[in-house]
């Protein structure tokens, strides 16, 4: 079953339980993907976008709200905080496991290895790499500085 059609079930079984919170989530969800879709088909003639490009759009949708949350709590606004976690929580019922800082480290050293990379010339094809193979299981903003550690 395709990311597209876990999403839209987990959207009618929401609707038939009644659950207000986590299908106003999913339909967020599915709008930003329509949104994408419109959007690649403007740009390539293609029906709809990949898991691949679902996959990045989960994660940036869990980063805003990681983020929206940050700011309520700093602002006192707990109950809106509460509410982006529990956002999160829903979106990332769809995101593949989280990769550990030491399974990062070997997919980063497989990458280099794979590209043949010897210098910081050579990120760019790294994290090519590194974003074919593992959109949604790494944080790449946090990746990025790690592989220019390791070529530079």
């Amino acid at each position: 079953m395709s990311l597209r059609e876990r999403l839209s079930q987990a959207l009618k079984e929401a609707m038939k339980a009644r659950e207000a919170d986590r299908t106003s989530t999913l339909r967020l969800i599915n709008a930003a993907i329509k949104d994408r879709d419109i959007a690649a088909r403007g740009e390539t003639g293609s029906d709809g976008v990949s898991d691949a490009e679902i996959l990045a759009i989960l994660g940036k949708m869990v980063k805003q709200r990681q983020e929206s949350a940050r700011i309520y709590e700093e602002g006192g606004r707990l109950e809106l905080a509460e509410k982006e976690l529990a956002e999160i929580k829903v979106i990332e019922e769809f995101l593949p496991r989280q990769l550990s800082e030491a399974e990062v480290a070997e997919a980063i050293a497989a990458a280099i290895a794979e590209t043949g990379a010897g210098s910081i010339r050579d990120m760019g094809r790294v994290m090519a790499v590194l974003k074919a193979k593992y959109t949604g299981q790494m944080d790449f903003g946090a990746t990025g500085p790690m592989v220019k550690d390791r070529l530079g």
